[in-house]
């Protein structure tokens, strides 16, 4: 059976290009994967035809023994195709458009090298914000120091108007093979450093580079309820891309400052509320503060031992998703007096000669000392 023209097999006429070789080997290759036909059994076939063909016209020397002999350039020791029996190298001709037809797919950095657009990266930004700052919410405008296209030379890194020219080392690829025994290696271009291309003629304002340092200023919206930790994404607010690739994103993460009367657990508050001797004994109310500025009235009971919590309802942080807040907790802490004056201790001394059944937890206390001590003897 006669071999197929390899145009022919490829869909293009005798004069293509090299672009228009690799596009329709790229088209066939889609269409003719293995992978992708598992249900028709002559795909493959049809696929390493579609490769031997491919092997032999991107071949300048192949081609040109191919467009003056035909087949007949690989039969018989004439030359042209070094050896070439009708197989193709499949790695040599596949590997041309594999990154092609599945770089996408493997993260968007392979083939092509630095002809393809690069996301910028992303930037962190540390913000502080107050309790009371967290409890309402606020917006706050920022400072960010970070890279930007180059207005100059619109990013391209070329002065004057001129355009990037391709790399001479990896032809644009951005990559080079090696021959290593059995194995193909790449690795990153040396003269373009993966880029595919090399500016002869800089921009001054950016010395080549496409990019300049800016400060911008932003509005940040910090939304109540806020915890240390929470992060607030800005999009395409950080690092510039690279030949027209989308900016990074900027991730805002707050920490909110310890406060001077209250502590946080979650959506609640707790505060630590000193109360005299009087009070806690007779009773009382007692004026607390609010997170909002406010205050509220306590009642603090009879008999209040320092510990003792309190609940107000509502009164904590709101909800960062979700709805309500949380409690504001009061705990009571029993002051002793200090300074007394002679008159204050002969008074306590005389209130302590009448305490009898007033302090039901010491005598507890020590009853179970005396036991254990009673017992210890024993």
């Amino acid at each position: 059976m006669s071999k197929r023209d390899y145009y022919e097999i490829l869909g293009v006429a005798k004069g293509a290009s090299e672009s228009e070789l690799k596009k329709a080997y790229r088209k066939k290759a889609m269409e003719l994967h293995p992978d992708r036909n598992q249900d028709n059994p002559e795909a493959e076939a049809q696929f390493k035809e579609a490769n031997e063909a491919y092997d032999v016209l991107k071949d300048p020397e192949k081609k040109a023994a191919y467009d003056n002999y035909g087949h007949a350039a690989f039969e018989g020791g004439m030359g042209g195709g070094g050896g070439f029996r009708g197989q193709g190298d499949f790695g040599s001709a596949f590997s041309d458009v594999f990154d092609d037809l599945f770089g996408d797919f493997m993260g968007g950095n392979r083939g092509g090298g630095g002809r393809r657009a690069t996301r910028g990266s992303d930037l962190r930004y540390n913000l502080n914000v107050s309790l009371e700052e967290a409890f309402t919410g606020k917006q706050q405008t920022i400072s960010v120091n970070a890279s930007a296209s180059c207005d100059t030379c619109s990013g391209t890194g070329a002065a004057n108007g001129s355009e990037p020219s391709g790399c001479p080392t990896c032809s644009g690829m951005g990559k080079v093979r090696a021959q290593q025994g059995f194995f193909t290696v790449e690795r990153t271009c040396p003269t373009c450093s993966g880029r595919g291309e090399i500016v002869t003629n800089p921009c001054k304002t950016c010395s080549g580079t496409g990019q300049t340092q800016r400060e911008r200023s932003l509005s940040v919206n910090i939304p109540a309820g806020v915890e240390t930790g929470t992060r607030i994404r800005l999009a395409n607010e950080g690092e510039a891309g690279t030949r027209g690739g989308p900016s990074g994103d900027l991730y805002i993460f707050i920490n909110v400052a310890d406060h001077e009367l209250f502590e946080r657990e979650g959506s609640n508050l707790f505060c630590r509320v000193p109360v005299s001797m009087r009070t806690a004994a007779l009773g009382g109310e007692i004026e607390v503060p609010n997170i909002d500025g406010g205050k509220s009235r306590v009642k603090v009971p009879a008999g209040a031992q320092s510990g003792k919590q309190m609940r107000l309802k509502g009164k904590g942080m709101p909800a960062l998703r979700g709805h309500g807040s949380g409690d504001l907790y009061l705990e009571i802490a029993v002051e002793t007096p200090v300074n007394l004056t002679a008159k204050q201790k002969e008074l306590l001394k005389e209130f302590d000669e009448l305490s009898v059944d007033n302090n039901p937890e010491s005598s507890n206390f020590f009853g179970k000392v005396k036991s254990f001590w009673d017992g210890m003897k024993g």
